[in-house]
């Protein structure tokens, strides 16, 4: 009887991977340095070690596990299982499900990161027991996930939900490392928030922050709490527009839940307050009503737990 799944969390600087039950319980988990400047056949070898480490350590044969999910950085193309180009791995257009299929005979799915996030939080997390769940990660980056009547919803491409990249504000000089202007990541992330803070400091204004050396999201927030008033413009307005993106989100997906997880949703109550009133300000007042805006629940084995969900929901259907 086939009574687990394993999760591979396929990150640029470290994988790490876990067995579970049937209910997402961990039985084993491990964490390897990615090796990405090493090269694909590096990479692709650290996946099966993991694998088969998990396997070992818990003393669970191939045998007794029904499905492997790879959550990766995208872009990607989810039905073929392949990795079409990422910045922080070594991948191009490679194919890394059927390595493992030949090796471990276990059939194996893979998908966006933030996907497998979603899938998680719609298992096992923040939006468990719904049909329509969004989860959203702001942190280095935007990014998002979708489950809509119970499905991962990955669109045409395999990539939908690349919220980051929503334009927000068509006329905007603040240039997103896609190369495009004015999108929710150049706008809203934790590395905008930084930016925004250095050209303040740059240009001269009176801020607490020109004492800092290196600025990140967290010191413009410690500077917002000590009453510094261009802190409290740069986060008032990266909340805004966040809020701007969500309210798109509501009004074009009309989830149940929005789980917003990542680096800068730890700000707490101060984000979530500033985000909900700029969102529902832009939508209808019963659609926003009807949608919960909340911490995503899964902390930092989000990523994990996301690919064992996969596993879970994807096995499940064949």
């Amino acid at each position: 009887m086939k009574k687990y799944v394993i999760g591979v969390d396929l990150g640029g600087t470290k994988i790490t991977t876990a067995i579970s039950d049937l209910e997402g319980n961990i039985v084993e988990k491990t964490t390897l340095a990615t090796g990405s400047h090493l090269g694909e056949e590096v990479v692709m070898n650290r996946i099966f070690e993991s694998i088969s480490m998990v396997l070992e350590a818990s003393q669970i044969s191939d045998e007794e596990v029904r499905a492997i999910g790879i959550g990766s950085p995208g872009p990607l193309d989810a039905e073929k299982g392949t990795i079409i180009t990422t910045p922080n791995l070594p991948f191009k257009n490679y194919n890394v499900v059927k390595p493992i299929e030949k090796k471990f005979g276990i059939p194996t799915y893979l998908d966006n990161d933030a996907n497998a996030a979603a899938l998680g939080e719609y298992a096992f997390g923040a939006g468990k027991g719904t049909k329509h769940m969004l989860y959203l990660t702001v942190s280095t980056g935007v990014g998002g996930g979708a489950v809509l009547n119970g499905r991962p919803y990955r669109g045409n491409t395999s990539n939908a939900l690349e919220v980051g990249h929503m334009t927000i504000e068509p006329f905007s000089k603040h240039q997103c490392n896609c190369g495009k202007y004015g999108d929710l990541e150049s706008l809203s992330s934790g590395t905008a928030i930084a930016k925004r803070a250095k050209e303040a400091v740059a240009a001269g204004r009176e801020t607490s922050l020109k004492e800092v050396e290196t600025i990140t999201s967290y010191e413009v927030h410690q500077a917002y709490l000590a009453g510094d008033e261009v802190a409290k413009e740069i986060l008032d307005q990266a909340f805004m527009y966040l809020g701007i993106g969500i309210a798109n989100l509501i009004v074009n997906f009309d989830p149940e839940v929005i789980a917003i997880g990542g680096g800068v949703s730890k700000i707490g109550d101060l984000f979530f307050d500033k985000v909900k009133a700029s969102a529902r300000e832009r939508s209808f007042d019963f659609m926003f009503d009807a949608t919960k805006i909340v911490p995503a629940e899964l902390g930092q084995d989000a990523g994990v737990i996301g690919a064992i969900a996969l596993a879970l929901i994807e096995s499940e259907n064949k």
